[in-house]
């Protein structure tokens, strides 16, 4: 399945786990903040929302159900947005947790990795020194010695947990294995088309930001799932637009946002989400392109629609 040539599904990842509360003052941590930030987004073109929760007090990552629960029906009841909730959470959290809301709350589109990686979130130490809250450092530190655990067994167990809800998944590639990851589970019929293959770029453990990288990884998918599949880029840090704008050019879709990158240029902080997707819609604009709006992304990715889950 392709996009159409003129439409560009732009997705925004609200707040993630990999940045912490002390690194921007921008980065959304309360439930009301984290639903603002994605009204805002997906009024600045933004057709997906990707979300995770933290914990009001002190912003570290939860997938407590409950925390979503406090800003998933606002975004429904304001917007018409497709939200998608993450299955990833944070790396420190087990699989089980980590389902919790996407079974829960059974979205349209929920995230999946393809693959246990060495997720090393370390280097950023080097950028940021001071910290406001006692588990920042650590979680940080102990990246450099950390498996961000999806074996085989969990995908399956996350794919069937949500097999009977309709819910679709943005089936997160960090690297070339996680590409026949993928194909192995269409093999197995626990995935079917139209797949969003979501191509990630520039995170310690997976492949690298070069533009060589980002053909490597279309001309895999392109022979391992042909026309079934509809391809985005995600690429972490200073390199989110210009492989954002690489694979608009090429045919993709993308995604920006403050999980991926705090930054709006050399040395300045993105002062928000919606930021960032008018950065990357001015540029779509410039190549002659058009962000697609939410019903156009549902009927790319054959979505169940928005009145057809759980909160």
């Amino acid at each position: 399945m392709k996009t159409p040539r003129n439409k560009v599904i732009i997705t925004c990842a609200i707040t993630g786990s990999v940045h912490t509360p002390s690194m921007s003052p921008y980065l959304p941590v309360t439930p009301e903040e984290i639903a603002q930030s994605a009204l805002d987004a997906a009024e600045a073109g933004a057709a997906i929302v990707h979300l995770h929760a933290r914990q009001p007090g002190n912003g570290r990552p939860t997938q407590d159900p409950a925390i979503y629960e406090r800003f998933l029906p606002r975004i429904k009841d304001a917007s018409d947005v497709v939200v998608n909730i993450t299955t990833g959470g944070s790396p420190v959290l087990p699989v089980s947790e980590r389902l919790q809301p996407a079974a829960r709350f059974q979205p349209e589109v929920a995230s999946l990795n393809m693959g246990s990686m060495n997720f090393g979130m370390y280097e950023l130490l080097e950028r940021f020194k001071e910290f406001r809250h006692d588990w920042e450092r650590p979680y940080l530190e102990g990246s450099a010695d950390l498996i961000f655990r999806n074996t085989f067994k969990d995908i399956a167990h996350i794919l069937a947990a949500c097999a009977d809800n309709g819910t679709r998944f943005e089936i997160e590639c960090y690297d070339i294995g996680h590409l026949y990851t993928a194909a192995h589970f269409v093999d197995r019929g626990l995935l079917e088309p139209p797949f969003l293959i979501q191509s990630v770029f520039g995170i310690r453990g997976g492949i690298g930001t070069h533009p060589e990288d980002v053909m490597a990884m279309k001309r895999t998918a392109d022979r391992l799932f042909g026309d079934a599949y509809v391809w985005s880029v995600l690429a972490a840090g200073r390199k989110q637009t210009p492989l954002a704008t690489m694979a608009a050019t090429m045919g993709g879709n993308v995604r920006v946002g403050l999980e991926d990158s705090l930054w709006d240029g050399p040395g300045e902080l993105a002062r928000s989400n919606a930021d960032q997707v008018r950065r990357i819609r001015g540029i779509l604009d410039g190549l002659s392109l058009q962000p697609a709006t939410p019903d156009e992304a549902r009927q790319i990715l054959s979505l169940k629609g928005r009145d057809n889950v759980a909160f």
